[in-house]
């Protein structure tokens, strides 16, 4: 009884490992902490369940100590009882004296026999109780530390995605369309200025510049001309 209470605190106790199965897959696998949560939520009920049954064996182990007691006690009594029957010569009474403390005898040793397999599977019960307490607490650090794993993976990626321009995310995007923008009217407004010296209106801007600028020249010219002559005449009265 001893083994197979044991065996069944066992099975009890890897339950988790089938549950775990059942859940990882693609979906599971894009919130793994929903998995993790859902794994350590059923063990705590497994946990309950397993702390019910220990409570229920340490009953018994108690109800089967004080059952033991008392027929002890009981059986010690009638054996004080035989003596003094058979020295007043009461037969009868020593006779169901007698059989009361071989019924008794019998049923200490039954008792004395469920007791050791009880205590035996009491213990083991407790000891599984400690441990599947120790698996949830282990289970929820594993579940802190391979959550920050993750995180830490999911940063690195998205930096090297940034870092090689692969990256998905909407403000990367934003900032690309917004550089893009820029480049091209930075390139529009440089088109123009390449453009603005091969144009009609700047040929005939300088057209107009090179006219304005020799017809100035020929009144520079003129006015000259005209200085010199009235100082040749002036020079001409003083000899």
């Amino acid at each position: 009884m001893a083994s197979d209470g044991g065996g069944f605190f066992d099975r009890l106790s890897n339950l988790w490992s089938g549950f775990w199965s059942l859940w990882i897959g693609g979906h599971e696998k894009k919130n793994p902490e929903a998995v993790y949560e859902a794994a350590i939520n059923e063990r705590v009920r497994q946990y309950k369940q397993l702390k019910k049954a220990v409570s229920n064996i340490i009953y018994l182990r108690n109800k089967i100590t004080k059952d033991l007691e008392d027929k002890t006690r009981e059986l010690k009594e009638i054996t004080a009882q035989i003596p003094v029957a058979v020295d007043e010569g009461e037969d009868e009474v020593a006779i169901h004296l007698i059989e009361k403390k071989d019924t008794l005898t019998a049923e200490i040793d039954a008792l004395n026999a469920d007791m050791d397999k009880t205590a035996e599977e009491a213990e083991s019960a407790k000891n599984s109780l400690v441990s599947f307490q120790a698996e949830i607490e282990k289970l929820k650090k594993e579940k802190e530390q391979m959550l920050a794993r993750m995180e830490n993976a999911e940063a690195r990626i998205k930096i090297q995605e940034t870092l090689s321009g692969l990256s998905t995310d909407a403000d990367i995007k934003a900032l690309g369309n917004v550089r893009e923008h820029i480049g091209k009217l930075q390139a529009e407004a440089d088109t123009g200025a390449e453009l603005g010296d091969s144009t009609l209106d700047s040929k005939l801007k300088k057209i107009q510049q090179k006219a304005s600028s020799s017809a100035a020249r020929q009144q520079l010219d003129a006015i000259k001309k005209a200085r010199a002559a009235q100082a040749a005449e002036a020079q001409k009265k003083n000899i």
